[in-house]
């Protein structure tokens, strides 16, 4: 069903990814999509596409962790996060089916203590989303332990009224930019 949606959601999102594309060449030149290296399901290594924000020469480590994030996001870029559409070529990832639309933010691939913990806890076993539970609540506001625990609770507690209350939630924060520094 994943898959089928993404699809979908591709088909009717064409032209937008294809302006957003022609704007990100023609205000930071190429390339336009990033490959972020990231964690899967059991830990498997797999590349995520992302509109690229930051120029080319950006070190490759979680945003939040750098001191100067702004000297490296471009100015098109900047827009693109701060209206997530930057996300959107994540639904290849999901018609690939190396992500859900629900899960754990995958890990980047030098967050060894996030994937040692999502290890202990047994979240590993699930296939990272584009949004999730921890997404809604604090997002990169969450030390890694608080993190944790709120993907081990959605891992313990997954259904389908929760995933419906994550995709609503999402809108929300996403509509209000919410939660969303850079």
């Amino acid at each position: 069903m994943n898959k089928i949606f993404s699809l979908i959601l591709i088909l009717i999102s064409l032209p937008l990814l294809l302006i957003i594309s022609v704007l990100i060449v023609y205000s930071s030149g190429r390339p336009v999509l990033h490959w972020s290296k990231r964690i899967g399901k059991n830990n498997k290594e797999f590349f995520m596409p992302k509109f690229r924000t930051m120029k080319n020469n950006t070190p490759q480590k979680a945003t939040h962790l750098m001191l100067d994030e702004e000297n490296y996001i471009t100015g098109f870029g900047s827009f693109l996060r701060k209206t997530s559409l930057d996300e959107v070529p994540q639904l290849f990832s999901i018609l690939r089916g190396q992500m859900n639309f629900i899960g754990p933010r995958p890990a980047l691939f030098n967050q060894h203590d996030l994937m040692r913990l999502r290890i202990l806890h047994g979240i590993d076993k699930q296939k990272p989303g584009i949004t999730g539970w921890a997404q809604v609540n604090g997002r990169d506001n969450l030390s890694i332990e608080e993190k944790i625990k709120v993907e081990k609770y959605y891992y313990e507690n997954k259904s389908l009224n929760l995933q419906i209350k994550i995709l609503i939630m999402t809108l929300i924060k996403l509509l209000k930019r919410d939660q969303i520094s850079h």
